[in-house]
């Protein structure tokens, strides 16, 4: 277990302003840039990675999108989209899932 910058999970200032709102609860990204127990801080809240799992985009649902911040899987694709240069949807495309929970003190 180890305590990582809040940058290695959650790509922006504005994904981590929605996770310490409650409102990013998860993040898929193309590596494992986290383990289970490690973490983080944000604006003084302590954050912990519960969960990591390796999955396809195919593997991804309206739930997995809302924990992200999108409401649905289709806006989440259109994110997608939108931040990343030539992106093109593939269902075979491998991802790590990172689910994190604030600490409670």
């Amino acid at each position: 277990m180890a305590h990582i910058d809040a940058s290695e999970i959650l790509p922006n200032e504005h994904v981590q302003q929605m996770a310490a709102a409650g409102r990013v609860t998860q993040m898929h990204r193309g590596h494992r840039y986290a383990d289970e127990g490690d973490t983080f801080d944000i604006d003084g809240q302590t954050f912990e990675v519960t969960d990591v799992t390796e999955r396809t985009l195919g593997d991804m649902t309206d739930e997995d999108a809302q924990r992200e911040g999108s409401e649905d899987l289709a806006a989440y694709r259109e994110r997608l989209k939108r931040v990343h240069d030539e992106f093109e949807w593939d269902d075979d495309s491998e991802v790590v899932r990172h689910r994190f929970a604030p600490v409670e003190e």
